[in-house]
């Protein structure tokens, strides 16, 4: 079975204009996905996907493969679809390309999941949340799951509510990672916007209310999404810390 892996690079951001090209211990981000990604031993291939020409000659620059997409892509996603077209595999995987400290493991992990969950669509991470700040902080989404993993819901709010407040409920963070079977990918990106989705600006709210499933596997490995400048120069202090990790 072949696993293609694809990086969405948008060169336009509200919050950070030019961010896959921002330097990070002199690489720019997208290198770092990049090489981060082609570590992970069952992706066959990554590609990065872009409309910006600045970010093309930036990825053939550093020897990555890109291909060039359509401009009006309402979502990563969409601009991953396109490429999976492109390409003969079986498996298609959404690697952000604002994770510049992702661990490859993390990669495997999601893939493996779903090479082995036949009856999934998608297969995606979450992590424990121990930090009450993470668990209120509408910007980190959660997940529920049911037994066996298969996500229930997910959502910027903290859920499970906790009404009577005697024991703390586990509550797990949702890891932005995905991979997909292409077939399913090819039919979701086709859906409109779903109610859920345009309420929470949750694109994995569609998948679950035209009944795809999900398949939510738990990490222990974490990373760190740079959407503003701050969050570039947190990374760059985690990276002057763990020279070692991430060389």
């Amino acid at each position: 079975m072949k696993v293609l892996g694809v990086i969405p690079a948008r060169y336009d951001s509200t919050r950070f204009p030019g961010k896959p090209l921002a330097l990070l211990c002199g690489k720019p981000l997208v290198q770092w996905v990049w090489e981060r990604a082609c570590r992970a031993t069952m992706i066959d291939r990554v590609v990065v996907a872009t409309d910006d020409e600045r970010i093309r000659s930036a990825v053939e620059s550093f020897g990555g493969e890109v291909c060039m997409t359509a401009p009006s892509h309402p979502s990563g996603t969409d601009r991953v679809a396109e490429v999976a077209e492109r390409f003969q595999c079986d498996f298609v995987v959404n690697i952000q390309g604002d994770e510049p400290l992702l661990d490859p493991r993390m990669l495997e992990q999601a893939v493996r999941a779903l090479v082995d969950g036949s009856s999934y669509d998608v297969a995606t991470l979450c992590k424990r949340i121990e930090s009450r700040t993470e668990i209120e902080a509408s910007s980190v989404v959660k997940v529920v799951k049911r037994y066996g993993g298969e996500a229930l819901y997910f959502s910027r709010h903290p859920i499970p509510f906790n009404r009577d407040g005697r024991t703390e409920p586990h509550y797990f963070k949702h890891v932005g990672l995905y991979v997909f079977r292409k077939e399913s990918l090819r039919k979701i990106v086709r859906l409109p916007v779903s109610p859920l989705e345009d309420a929470e600006k949750l694109e994995q709210l569609r998948v679950l209310e035209n009944g795809f499933r999900i398949l939510v596997e738990e990490t222990e490995f974490d990373s760190i999404g740079v959407d503003t400048p701050e969050d570039l120069e947190q990374a760059e202090r985690l990276v002057a810390c763990n020279t070692k990790r991430f060389a």
